[in-house]
């Protein structure tokens, strides 16, 4: 098993998921508003339990995987996850992803969370592309992806539901990292 790295940010702490977030993310998925754009097995308790052991059991490859979100102002209190997995888990692409409970919506942490995990993509793990398929009418995640240097590639689909794709790529990435001037 591959150990994924810890996280600081400014405001926020980002650890590897575990088991120890299970009922957390349980409940933040049951909360129809977080999940309103995004297709899964949230409302089928034995699916829903099932397709999250899976995703927090799986190895996903160096480096990759899913980081649990907590405030260093309260570090126990969840706030969400950030992921940055094969595309739908399978690939070849890798897709940057987030999801927030109500609690810690409009607050920034999605902006700062994902920064630092594509910081981690592109510095560390040397990857030339990240993308992001996201929900048409989910304006505050096409927001988040702004926010963090992605631009609109094309319309898409995903799962046979309409989406905008976003992409970062390393050249993209490096041309948005402030400059040390040495002044």
């Amino acid at each position: 098993m591959i150990v994924l790295p810890c996280f600081e940010t400014e405001r926020l702490v980002l650890r590897p998921r575990g088991l120890a977030d299970f009922d957390a993310c349980l409940a933040m998925d049951r909360d129809p508003a977080v999940t309103r754009y995004v297709q899964g097995p949230w409302t089928n308790p034995k699916e829903h339990t099932a397709f999250l052991r899976s995703r927090i059991e799986i190895d996903y490859g160096r480096g990759l995987g899913y980081w649990s979100i907590f405030p260093k102002e309260t570090p126990g209190s969840f706030a969400g996850w950030v992921l940055l997995i094969p595309y739908d888990a399978v690939g070849p692409e890798v897709e940057i992803g987030w999801r927030l409970n109500r609690l810690a919506w409009g607050k920034g942490c999605a902006t700062e969370a994902a920064r630092r995990i594509l910081l981690h993509a592109f510095e560390e793990l040397g990857l030339d592309r990240v993308v992001a398929d996201i929900h048409p009418e989910n304006h505050a995640s096409q927001r988040v992806a702004e926010k963090i240097g992605m631009t609109f590639h094309r319309n898409g689909l995903y799962g046979g539901v309409p989406c905008k794709c976003f992409v970062q790529t390393l050249s993209g990435f490096r041309g948005r990292q402030p400059r040390n001037t040495g002044v």
